[in-house]
């Protein structure tokens, strides 16, 4: 930028006039002033560029990842107009599943999604994330729970004891189905099966003869076409279908062993305290919609396939045997109720909440 031009110089001889020396000195001023703002400039700038990045993954892989998570990264990204930026990663893309609390409290990653089960949390309430035996019915009871019931301050306090890691909200996914290569019309046909399912859930399932198999997400489909695998117990037939499992299996049993997975999304502490308030409200906005869009997108899906999905044959257990499985989760609760003080107060809130949907009949509960 080319300094003001200054005004004509006097001769050596001859003073200068009242009037040139504070014009003189106005364009030197002015000179400086330039100069600091064209050297300040590119700083500015960069400034507004730069802004907040934070590295998010969650427990999803791509396509699952396209509806529980991305369209509210994105929206938040697009809200916070350059002063933050969240880059989504999808699931093991930078670290394992079951990394994912170290990654995060190392700053590896600065936000999680993903339930306490699978991603192997260290705090107390891991058993009870994912899905945790016939806790649930339905949706809607996961925030109900949380923001009502008082799961969301024990969750807080849980992760309060877990180093550099932050809690931020829950909300509830599909129901837990099998979804399974040869047909189950009766309690004896799991026996044997080969099931990807979630640790809590497993352990559950294998009282029942099913042998749980732990493989990485992306080794799943494969696992079904080539036969390591005879099923999946991890979600409801909207995911069966989104993520290519409906391609690898033929029969879909009806029952479930929970009405929703509950999921979290979680922060590195540092992280999350270096974010001003309104961009802190901001995100919670977004973890906000990714819970609504969920609230819809699997309810419709899972009606919908049901009926209309071409893939999978629908099969059924008996209600009255079925209820042999709801039984024995009572005393699978039980015994999880007596591992620590945490694991105890959780069942307890499980219990008081289902006998109130119970009280309430329908459409809270049916039967």
């Amino acid at each position: 930028m080319p300094l003001p031009t200054l005004p004509h110089a006097q001769s050596v001889d001859t003073a200068p006039s009242t009037e040139t020396v504070p014009s003189r000195r106005q364009a030197l001023k002015q000179a400086a002033v330039g100069a600091a703002a064209l050297s300040a400039a590119p700083f500015v700038l960069a400034q507004k560029k730069t802004g907040i990045k934070w590295r998010m993954q969650t427990y999803a892989g791509a396509a699952l990842g396209a509806h529980v998570i991305k369209p509210a990264i994105e929206a938040f990204n697009k809200a916070a107009n350059g002063e933050m930026t969240i880059e989504l990663y999808y699931a093991d893309q930078l670290v394992p599943t079951g990394e994912l609390v170290r990654a995060m409290q190392k700053g590896t990653l600065d936000a999680v999604q993903s339930d306490d089960d699978s991603m192997a949390s260290p705090a107390d309430v891991r058993e009870f994330g994912g899905y945790f035996p016939f806790a649930t019915r339905y949706s809607l009871d996961v925030p109900v729970l949380f923001n009502q019931f008082g799961l969301d301050k024990i969750w807080e306090e849980s992760y309060a004891k877990v180093d550099n890691v932050t809690w931020l909200s829950a909300g509830a996914w599909d129901p837990c189905h099998f979804a399974t290569r040869t047909p189950i019309n009766k309690l004896a046909d799991l026996k044997g099966k080969k099931i990807y399912t979630f640790p809590t859930a497993g352990q559950f399932l294998a009282r029942f003869g099913v042998v749980p198999v732990d493989l990485p997400y992306e080794d799943v489909i494969i696992a079904l076409k080539t036969g390591e695998l005879d099923g999946v117990a991890w979600s409801g037939i909207t995911e069966d279908y989104t993520v290519g499992w409906a391609d690898g299996t033929k029969y879909f049993l009806t029952n479930n062993i929970s009405g929703a997975w509950i999921g979290h999304f979680f922060a590195n502490t540092k992280s999350w305290n270096k974010v001003p308030p309104h961009l802190q409200a901001l995100f919670r906005l977004a973890m906000d919609s990714s819970h609504y869009y969920r609230q819809h997108w699997y309810w419709g899906g899972e009606a919908e396939l049901r009926v209309n999905g071409p893939k999978l044959q629908l099969t059924s257990i008996p209600d009255a045997e079925w209820a042999t499985v709801e039984a024995e989760a009572v005393k699978f609760w039980d015994e999880k109720a007596k591992k620590n003080p945490t694991a105890a107060k959780i069942v307890a809130v499980f219990r008081k909440y289902n006998a109130l949907m119970a009280k309430a009949g329908k459409p809270y509960r049916y039967g």
